[in-house]
């Protein structure tokens, strides 16, 4: 997927080295992609594939030892550490395994808080969009203590999408939920695409999981092998059998 596609995020040859010397790891060797706008895509590999450092660089958590990333169009690799900071509270949503909420805040607070840190009003109706697309409207005014697992993920997610980002990247986000529950934060995130015309990138194992995906890239050994379109549980099974 290159060429002229409107991307939300795009890599060029970018490699990722840990360390130095005899002691240098390669995370990453010479990986180009575009993301398309709108699209949902999954991100698949063995552990050490490279999946995780993927990810990472492509929002901008780490830089490339090589290569470039683009997500808007803006050159990440170009930014201060202040300009990365600012460019990831507008343009980039996380949606984490561990669901990562303030203890402290409401639901509602939560999702609010991306923008009251970058000193942001929502659009009009934004928030009340979110929560009611969520199914969550009669849990937000409770903590997170007060809230089961995919309650919780909802309520990521919502955040997640609060300050109308370019992307959001979720980092195994079904990996704490019961099957029924990460079906239901599966066919959000599908919303998510679908409706909203949201571009999501997500990093799991679970072929299931990465079903729900427009497409699958496949790493191995820090290199894309294959990226699978219109994916199926089955199929992508067999993909992780490809070397």
């Amino acid at each position: 997927m290159n060429g002229g596609i409107e991307a939300a995020v795009r890599l060029d040859g970018v490699g990722k080295v840990y360390g130095t010397g005899v002691s240098a790891v390669t995370a990453l060797r010479d990986v180009s992609h575009a993301f398309a706008r709108g699209s949902f895509t999954a991100v698949m590999g063995p552990s050490g594939s490279g999946k995780t450092t993927l990810l990472q660089c492509a929002a901008g958590l780490t830089r490339p030892t090589s290569g470039s990333v683009s997500v808007g169009g803006a050159d990440v690799t170009r930014l201060s550490e202040a300009e990365l900071s600012g460019l990831r509270s507008r343009r980039i949503g996380f949606v984490f395994q561990a669901f990562n909420l303030l203890p402290a805040l409401t639901g509602r607070e939560n999702i609010e808080l991306p923008l009251r840190l970058a000193r942001r009003r929502p659009a009009p109706g934004r928030v009340e969009e979110l929560i009611g697309r969520a199914g969550i409207g009669e849990h937000v005014h409770r903590r997170p203590h007060q809230l089961s697992g995919g309650q919780q993920q909802r309520v990521a997610i919502c955040r997640a999408l609060v300050a109308g980002p370019d992307v959001v990247f979720a980092d195994e986000p079904t990996g704490n939920l019961d099957a029924r529950s990460g079906r239901e934060i599966l066919g959000l995130l599908r919303l998510v695409v679908d409706e909203l015309r949201q571009t999501v990138i997500m990093v799991t194992h679970d072929p299931a999981v990465a079903a729900h995906a427009d497409r699958v890239l496949f790493l191995s050994d820090g290199q894309v092998i294959k990226v699978m379109e219109a994916p199926t549980a089955e199929a992508i099974a067999a993909g992780l059998g490809v070397r």
